[in-house]
């Protein structure tokens, strides 16, 4: 996979739940505005000063299901609030009971790249009926994602197909050059086609705009839902502006202290605890592909644990074999069903227990010699529609992932640290190191990352899964440690973040903290 995606699982489970559907793309979204140059950037002539930005008013109109729709000005560069600008979409869902309306709650789904859009749109099955009915839940597109105007662009649909299809796991020098290339072709087309925007779609920028949005939200504190990446916006936002914090949720969080390559392994590494779950799932069912459960003469725990490792195995088989000999496949576009494309779908499965079912299908097809699930399990994880276009979900990941932190610029640097993920994480830590290689060439180089601390904030929710395969649970740890009003809360189960997955322990305990500011002992874990 060639991108290091941080996508919260409500976005991919609504992507993936639609896998093989004829005729429409995989999950609504707003639609894209690569017809804006990234130059023409809309000027509001009025909006020349901060305080022109913080004093706007959005002007909601009725979209469909009850939703209503605005647009958010920002200023491209909040040096110079003067000059050319951001336009965001924004929605809202008003509370349900507005006798008893708390204020808004601002919803952020990961990526980096999700659309809060659309993720907002989905309000009715990613939050409880007690936050619909005390809070407006509203979304937005952060600056260069979705529905921005401008928003990054760098490739057309059959150039995204070759580079998300070239090896990365090089083990040849012809496979390491065509790798090199892709990458610094990936660079070179962000910045042709959006340089002016690249030094400014990064976080830090996007957390000032959240700023703004909770002014325009006439909210005098900011009541926040981010998952995935989202906790990562969350989390500078709370260091810009602690005092300016009503309630944030971090769900499924990133550790900000972590290095880029370090980022990396670790999700490497959380990818293989995922796929040794799902695996010792699979085994103790009927007609699994990995095989079965029992007839090995080991007893208990000892014969499980070999049952796992023959599995790892024959995954690894099906993944040598991809790398030199793709599958067939019937979607008839001319991608070859090669291991790049095998590796994605696999891991687009992994992001929620509930797809197991539809990953033990495709690895049956795919040991059959079908790739046709997995690759279309892989278009889903980078929301690529049928036609063979894209959102600019894959271009805008990069470009905020490459200037959110510091990346090396050296290719010296790149072949030990794949090696480091291979060793950790045999089945998916090269390909994982390897796709963030865009960002040694990225033109525009990447700030450090402050100490985030947000002292002086309130009581900060920080919730993580135990066996999250995006964002491990040392991750939530290290984040609850390091804020100075951390409280980490737990899920000891499967898949990416926690909020409304299942736990009603969960549930309960993040519902009492948004509505009334109430928190658990930090270090609950729950079932």
């Amino acid at each position: 996979m060639r991108v290091t995606f941080r996508p919260v699982a409500a976005s991919v489970a609504a992507a993936v739940m639609l896998v093989g559907c004829s005729g429409t793309d995989q999950i609504h979204r707003a639609p894209p505005a690569a017809a804006t140059p990234a130059g023409a950037a809309a000027r509001h002539g009025d909006l020349v000063t901060l305080a022109a930005y913080y004093a706007q008013k959005l002007r909601w109109q009725p979209c469909s299901g009850g939703f209503q729709c605005a647009r958010l000005v920002v200023p491209l560069d909040y040096r110079a609030p003067a000059g050319r600008q951001f336009s965001l979409p924004v929605t809202r869902l008003p509370a349900a009971d507005a006798a008893r309306r708390i204020g808004s709650i601002v919803v952020n789904p990961g990526g980096p790249g999700g659309s809060g859009v659309d993720y907002a749109r989905q309000a009715r099955s990613a939050l409880p009926a007690a936050v619909l009915a005390r809070f407006d839940v509203v979304g937005f597109d952060p600056r260069g994602v979705g529905g921005s105007r401008p928003a990054v662009r760098c490739m057309n649909g059959p150039q995204l197909d070759r580079y998300l299809g070239t090896d990365d796991t090089p083990d040849n020098p012809a496979e390491m050059s065509a790798l090199i290339s892709q990458s610094r072709s990936f660079g070179q087309a962000c910045e042709r086609e959006s340089g002016s925007l690249l030094p400014y779609v990064g976080t830090a920028d996007a957390a000032r705009d959240l700023d703004i949005l909770r002014a325009a939200l006439g909210d005098a504190k900011l009541t926040y839902l981010g998952k995935s990446y989202g906790t990562y916006l969350g989390t500078y936002y709370a260091q810009l502006f602690p005092h300016r914090v009503r309630a944030l949720v971090l769900d499924g969080a990133l550790d900000p202290g972590e290095s880029a390559i370090d980022e990396n392994i670790v999700q490497a590494e959380g990818f293989q605890v995922a796929f040794r779950s799902f695996a010792a799932d699979c085994l103790k069912r009927q007609g699994c592909p990995l095989g079965q459960a029992g007839g090995s003469g080991l007893a208990g725990g000892t014969a499980a644990a070999a049952g796992v490792t023959v599995a790892i195995a024959k995954l690894q088989g099906l993944l040598s074999r991809t790398d030199h000999a793709p599958l067939a496949n019937d979607l008839g576009d001319g991608r070859p069903a090669n291991q790049a494309l095998i590796a994605g779908g696999i891991l687009a499965a992994l992001y929620s227990k509930a797809y197991w079912p539809l990953l033990r299908q495709a690895l049956r097809n795919g040991f059959a010699g079908d790739g046709t699930l997995l690759i279309e399990l892989s278009d889903a994880l980078v929301e690529r529609g049928n036609s063979g276009s894209y959102s600019n979900l894959v271009e805008s990941n990069m470009a905020i992932n490459c200037i959110d932190r510091p990346w090396p610029r050296a290719l010296s640097a790149w072949p030990p640290a794949a090696a480091t993920a291979r060793q950790d994480a045999p089945q998916f830590g090269a390909l994982i190191m390897w796709g963030s290689l865009p960002c040694a060439y990225w033109p525009v180089r990447a700030a450090p990352v402050p100490a985030m601390r947000a002292a002086g904030a309130p009581p900060i929710l920080v919730v993580g899964t135990t066996r999250d395969p995006a964002t491990p649970y040392r991750w939530a740890q290290a984040l609850a440690r390091d804020l100075s009003s951390g409280v980490l809360l737990g899920r000891n189960g499967d898949g990416h973040t926690a909020y409304k997955m299942g736990s009603s322990c969960v549930d309960g305990i993040v519902n009492r903290y948004l509505i009334d500011g109430a928190v658990p002992r930090s270090g609950t874990v729950c079932p």
